[in-house]
């Protein structure tokens, strides 16, 4: 499966080196598999593999579908591969990484040839002709003559690329289960060699790997995981094994150990639901736990629903409850600003699990749109699960609220003179995506946010290794809060915002933080940001900082954003985006202060780099307070 821009945002883990087994170690399961269980799923199953989509011999529903605008778009999509030629996964190329670091070039390959597997089977599905045949199984070879099927970044120590070690990364697992769906719904389409290829292959790359780490005789790895990767991965590996596998008691197992090792996923989120990899990581993640669930689902007529766990009903929430204003999201943790919640997997959740929301816009879920896992999952849905309403969670009010991670989403009442959002992180610096930004916020007019979070970097090895914080906008310099004494955020769990109070009506909210802990400062004694978003009139947002020293030291705080800013006068600043202004009043009750203005020139996702607005204090301080409001422009 090709990976979309906002997806191409992938995890990279360090993964361990050696089976436990290799370490000399006795092998202890990573999952129990009760057997009884596997017997009672395995009376749930069909007597065939199941998958996504239609089998090319239901001509009805591909021949309904061939002849819209989608339908011949995906056929000239696949005609075009005619005269394209695959490109080849080089050694140079897959070692590119562990030379320099960079992973663009191996990753753009790896897209291209991939894509080709789920472009072809479209087109023959759809047209039933013969003709795309050839070129797919041209593919397919190609793909199984590769080295290893693991990601270029997944494989640092390069043990996968030298068949040291046989691992299963986000890419093994997508690639197995687009080859796993086209060979069930194309079945006797393709020849018995490339079908025995395929079997062969999967079998190597995913399935024994897979049973070694349940076993505990390979590292569990992302079985274990609380993030993105654990739903990706046991979702290509369990959609592989449902799609190809004829034993119903071998796919019995694997779906008890998807039941057991996906526990794993849903603890990474917070109780209230909050996802800290992000909004992009939440499509990613959470998105293929639904796939998972739903390809249970359709392999147990509707016996086995991973959504009706009651750890899941948060996490689903969360896209709906993190938008700011007018499609504004937080670019918090590595997102990148313009990101937001994928409107296919909200409109599906709201409708399966009873939100009782309003539709949003969707990307779409025609075949022109229609992968061979995730597309088809949209584009062929299962029928309804029992009707269910969780009308749970307070969705487009006046705040969100996730207090475990005390994050705070601030908005304007519905029809309004007030045009300001905000969002503020509190949360600890030891999360998965972590930023170092305790304490940091997003300022919202209309539909710019012109006080803003920078979001991901572009990823390089830098990135998941251990100098990823000296990014600028991964490290705090990069994030709208304090340098203390000089020194910026530590990274690490111990590293946290603690809510002193809270204050929600109608008319503001007010939140507290301490933030004392994320500063390896001895003479810090005390700092709090005191925030005040207020609803009157067109609406202000107003940051305090409280700072004390047990002796004199440097203070100063900082402004984010991607705008134009320029200095009114002398404790004022107007930042612009669009034609959309604020006004940003600054106050340090009578201390001299200098505006210290620094181009953040990192490799951002954004179309020009951040700036970062310091408001710096004249003179070493024993205590300070310092304001900063911040208004629409007249």
């Amino acid at each position: 499966m090709k990976p979309s821009q906002t997806t191409v945002l992938l995890t990279i883990l360090a993964l361990p080196l050696a089976a436990r087994s290799q370490a000399g170690e006795p092998a202890k399961p990573a999952i129990t598999i009760d057997p009884g269980r596997v017997a009672r799923v395995a009376g749930m199953l069909s007597d065939k593999p199941t998958c996504f989509g239609r089998p090319i011999s239901d001509r009805a529903t591909w021949e309904s579908l061939v002849a819209t605008r989608e339908g011949k778009a995906s056929v000239e999509a696949a005609e075009t591969l005619f005269k394209t030629p695959m490109p080849e996964m080089t050694d140079d190329i897959f070692l590119t990484f562990s030379r320099t670091g960079s992973r663009t070039e191996g990753d753009r390959v790896d897209g291209l040839r991939r894509g080709r597997v789920g472009t072809l089977t479209k087109a023959e599905l759809l047209e039933n002709s013969g003709r795309f045949i050839p070129e797919l199984e041209k593919t397919i070879r190609s793909l199984c003559e590769e080295r290893t099927w693991v990601g270029v970044a997944h494989d640092r120590d390069l043990d996968n690329f030298y068949g040291r070690l046989v691992r299963i990364d986000l890419y093994s697992a997508s690639l197995a289960w687009n080859l796993a769906v086209a060979d069930n719904l194309l079945g006797e389409r393709l020849s018995p060699e490339i079908r025995s290829l395929i079997r062969r292959e999967i079998q190597r790359r995913i399935f024994d790997p897979f049973r070694r780490m349940v076993e505990g005789k390979q590292s569990p790895h992302w079985l274990e995981s609380r993030y993105n990767w654990n739903a990706v991965c046991l979702a290509g590996v369990t959609g592989a094994a449902l799609a190809l596998i004829d034993s119903r008691q071998e796919r019995a197992w694997y779906i008890v150990a998807a039941e057991e090792g996906s526990k794993s996923f849903l603890t990474g989120f917070t109780s209230d639901g909050y996802c800290s990899e992000g909004t992009g990581y939440w499509n990613y993640g959470f998105g293929h736990y639904v796939l998972l669930s739903e390809e249970i689902r359709l392999a147990t007529a509707g016996q086995i629903d991973l959504l009706a766990r009651k750890e899941a009903l948060a996490p689903a929430s969360f896209g709906a409850r993190f938008e700011i204003i007018n499609g504004i999201y937080p670019a918090f943790a590595d997102s990148s600003p313009g990101s937001r919640p994928s409107g296919r997997i909200m409109n599906f959740l709201n409708k399966r699990l009873g939100f009782g929301l309003s539709p949003v816009e969707s990307e779409g879920t025609g075949i022109d749109r229609a992968g061979l896992t995730d597309g088809f999952m949209y584009l062929f849905p299962l029928p309804a699960a029992p009707a269910t309403s969780h009308k749970t969670f307070e969705v487009g009010g006046l705040r969100s609220w996730f207090d475990e991670a005390g994050i705070l989403i601030c908005r304007p009442p519905k029809g309004s003179s007030c045009r300001l959002g905000a969002a503020i992180i509190g949360n600890n610096n030891g999360v998965s995506h972590n930023h170092n930004d305790v304490g940091s916020y997003i300022v919202v007019l209309d539909d710019q946010a012109l006080i803003q979070d920078p979001g991901a970097e572009a990823y390089t090895a830098r990135t998941f290794s251990p100098r990823r914080y000296e990014s600028n906008v991964l490290n705090s310099f990069g994030h709208s809060v304090p340098l203390i004494a000089g020194k910026m955020q530590d990274e690490g769990a111990q590293a946290k915002a603690v809510a002193l109070g809270t204050d929600f009506t109608d008319a503001q909210d007010t939140l507290i933080f301490d933030v004392r802990s994320a500063y390896s400062v001895p003479e810090l004694e005390k700092l709090t940001r005191t925030y005040v978003f207020s609803r009157k009139g067109t609406g202000s947002m107003t940051v305090t900082d409280e700072v004390a020293f047990s002796k004199p030291a440097s203070f100063e705080t900082a402004l984010i954003t991607l705008g134009r800013w320029k200095q009114v006068g002398p404790a004022m600043l107007q930042i612009e985006e669009e034609g959309t202004a604020v006004d940003v009043l600054i106050d340090t009750g009578g201390v001299a202060f200098s505006i210290v203005p620094t181009e953040i020139d990192e490799h951002v996702h954004t179309k020009k780099l951040p700036v970062r607005l310091g408001i710096r204090l004249g003179s070493l301080v024993e205590r300070a307070t310092v304001t900063v409001r911040i208004t629409p422009s007249e």
